[in-house]
């Protein structure tokens, strides 16, 4: 039997807008990536969900690098 790869995607994304002045929603969806500061570089599992977090603040955030 052959080992399945157990390889995750991965997606890195960089905060590049501030929550100062957003609705509470788009803050608490940065919270949930784990960004809450500029500038701050976050690698996540490419999840359906993660993608959809990404999705709703695409002003806030910036994908970086995606493996």
């Amino acid at each position: 039997m052959a080992k399945a790869s157990t390889k995750k995607k991965t997606v890195t994304v960089e905060q590049i807008g501030s929550p100062i002045r957003r609705p509470a929603v788009q803050r608490q969806t940065l919270i949930g990536l784990g960004l809450n500061k500029m500038h701050r570089v976050r690698t996540l599992e490419d999840t359906p969900s993660v993608r959809g977090m990404i999705n709703s603040i695409p002003h806030l955030v910036r994908v970086v690098d995606e493996k």
